[in-house]
């Protein structure tokens, strides 16, 4: 995970510039011109905590297909790798029995303002096998670890942001982007989602929950950033292209580079 080296701390959401390459990207996707600023971060990998069981969250090349599929959908967005997920639905000893895995920043993100997300979303590798597993719905998270600052619940200064996605257009190949301001709903754990009435029972679009934050106390701010799965069904796939804000996360299987988008 650590093999670029470069910016090591900030901007999350703003831009880290390196080197200029040219980059293109699937039909569809949040577009990353030509001389598109590239930069890495070392701070990305499983968030330990928030991992239970046995699960893979890697940075892996490809995938690529499945077999049969040709064209952009055929390969990863960006580059030539992807972040691979599995996750079983039974495979430990607690209630429930189903794993679960975070891969995301605990540093890069830390402070910066909720109420600033106004761009989010990524690109996923979803199978057949998948939707068999747990349904059309049965897809991975983007979650946001946040200090909600609630005027109503003062006290709570923990809850995680959890972007439930929308179906795949598209399976055995990979999805064009999916916008999580857009499409899907949201929820917030604990006291804050019971709050707000942004939980995981009466999920909000983005706009609501943004809404729901800002109830004229001091501004929510992020702890951390991630992609996940679990604790549900089983899942095993790739996700690519992860966007926040003006910022492309690009997994390869040597690295996480951030592409600016156009």
């Amino acid at each position: 995970m650590n093999a670029f080296s470069g910016v090591k701390r900030k901007t999350a959401l703003g831009v880290t510039v390196l080197a200029a390459i040219a980059v293109s990207a699937v039909p569809g996707s949040a577009s990353v011109a030509a001389g598109a600023n590239q930069g890495a971060s070392d701070h990305w990998g499983v968030i330990t905590r928030n991992t239970i069981g046995s699960p893979v969250a890697v940075l892996r090349n490809g995938p690529f297909g499945s077999f049969g599929v040709t064209g952009s959908a055929a390969r990863p967005p960006y580059g030539t790798g992807s972040l691979g997920i599995e996750v079983s639905d039974s495979s430990t000893s607690l209630t429930p029995p189903s794993e679960k895995v975070d891969f995301g920043n605990e540093v890069d993100f830390y402070g910066e303002p909720v109420l600033g997300l106004n761009k989010v979303g990524f690109h996923v590798f979803q199978t057949g096998e998948n939707i068999s597993y747990g349904g059309p719905g049965n897809m991975p998270n983007i979650k946001f670890e946040i200090n909600p600052n609630l005027t109503a619940a003062s006290a709570t200064t923990y809850s995680t942001m959890v972007w439930l996605p929308p179906a795949s257009p598209v399976s055995d190949r990979w999805s064009p982007y999916l916008d999580a301001t857009t499409t899907g709903t949201w929820f917030l754990t604990g006291n804050a989602g019971s709050v707000t009435g942004c939980n995981q029972s009466t999920p909000c679009t983005f706009p609501q929950l943004k809404t729901a934050l800002n109830d004229g106390g001091s501004a929510p701010s992020i702890y951390t950033a991630a992609v996940g799965k679990g604790r549900d069904s089983m899942w095993i796939g790739a996700v690519d292209g992860l966007r926040i804000n003006q910022n492309i996360y690009d997994f390869e299987a040597d690295g996480v580079r951030t592409r600016r988008a156009s």
